[in-house]
């Protein structure tokens, strides 16, 4: 492999951890007021439904950090959450391949 190609694919894979750890989703501004709950904690709290979100788990070859993927569907649930009128989510299982479910709740004037 010549020093160009070498140095063309050590860029490559660099850029590719770097996309691997960015955060593509943004809270909107309902979803900045749905906090995350534990079961224990939603006591009087209405359900209102469930969401699943779900983001990529790897990019190409890549697997993207557990932490990032989990704050994406976290912002995701909280977005989706504050569209429902809800403002507290549980997540309902753990995360897998990307994809987590939560509970919905309105906690504040159930």
């Amino acid at each position: 492999m010549t020093g160009a190609k070498l140095s063309k694919l050590v860029f490559g894979v660099v850029v590719m951890c770097m996309v691997s750890a960015c955060t593509w989703v943004e809270l909107t501004p309902g979803g900045e007021r749905v906090r995350e709950l534990t079961p224990p904690e939603i006591g009087r709290c209405k359900f209102l439904g469930r969401v699943t979100s779900n983001t990529a788990a790897t990019v190409g070859i890549f697997a993207r950090s557990k932490e990032t993927v989990q704050q994406e569907v976290d912002r995701l649930a909280r977005n989706n959450a504050a569209d429902m009128g809800g403002d507290t989510i549980v997540p309902a299982g753990p995360l897998i391949d990307g994809e987590q479910t939560f509970n919905v709740y309105r906690c504040i004037n159930p």
